[in-house]
This record gives C-alpha cells, structure tokens and sequence, in this order.
C-alpha cells in the first residue's frame, strides 16, 4: 500500500504538484511606465525609497570612514 502510494507520486508532472503563478508583468509595466515625476529606482513604493535611503547612508557612512582613515595613515604617530 505505502509502495503504491509512492509510485502515485511520483508518477505526477511538476506542474501539477506545483502552486500556479499569477503573471503579474503587465501590471508592473503599467506601474514603471506612467508619469508621475518619480524616478524609475523609487516607483515600488516605501520598500525601495527605504531600501534606496539605506544605500546612500551606507555608501556616505563608508565614504566617509575610508578618507579618516586615509588620513589617519597619512599622518605618522609621534615617538613618546
């Protein structure tokens, strides 16, 4: 019975055992293409406006932590 059962299994497609997908790409088009004055990098919403604002402070933050220690090394300690 068990054996059976199996061999039901796996005698299905992958189709039919998996979930369908909705093709959602036209509405997406539509989303990106419509004129509403946003740039194409923040018309997803809050999700990419804040995924967007965490790459630009990252990309500031480590800007800004590479030119101090740039001029950290560029400066010799003092001998005590």
């Amino acid at each position: 019975l068990l054996f059976q059962a199996l061999r039901q299994i796996s005698q299905r497609t992958i189709s039919t055992a998996s979930r369908r997908l909705v093709n959602r790409v036209s509405e997406n088009q539509k989303l990106f293409q419509e004129d509403n004055g946003l740039p194409v990098h923040l018309k997803g919403g809050a999700k990419d406006s804040l995924l967007y604002r965490t790459t630009a402070g990252l990309t500031l933050f480590g800007t800004m932590y590479a030119v101090y220690y740039l001029l950290v090394s560029s400066m010799p300690k003092k001998p005590n």
